[in-house]
């Protein structure tokens, strides 16, 4: 079983910068393509960026894509999501996620595990 924790989220102004940290445990973390999403009050959990095992491969969102950066440090077993130029539509709850099947996945249903998310306000 697969543990993931989030942190790193908090209050930040627009323009502004946070890095998101999601440590994983119970697992052989190298075997998981990983992702990142966000749910916003009312809205659907949506998808923001996915990194292969290796962290050879990613893709991100249009609208995160480059602001956003994800990446992954295997011998810490923890994955990242830099966020950069932040703006007020960003605010959301970010989950990390792993999954156990091949290749880079792009949909909440392709994955196995899921943090338990942390928030992410920007405002003023």
């Amino acid at each position: 079983q697969v543990q993931l924790v989030e942190s790193g989220g908090g209050l930040v102004q627009p323009g502004g910068s946070l890095i998101l940290s999601c440590a994983a445990s119970g697992g052989t973390f190298i075997d998981y393509p990983m992702g990142w999403f966000r749910q916003a009050p009312g809205k659907e959990r949506e998808f923001v960026a996915a990194v292969s095992p290796s962290g050879y491969n990613s893709y991100h969102q249009a609208s995160v894509k480059g602001r956003f950066t994800i990446s992954r440090d295997n011998p810490k077993n923890t994955m990242y999501l830099q966020m950069n130029s932040l703006r007020p539509e960003d605010t959301a709850v970010y989950y990390c996620a792993a999954r156990t099947s091949a290749g880079l996945g792009y949909h909440t249903y392709e994955y196995d595990y899921w943090g338990q998310g942390t928030q992410v306000t920007v405002a003023s």
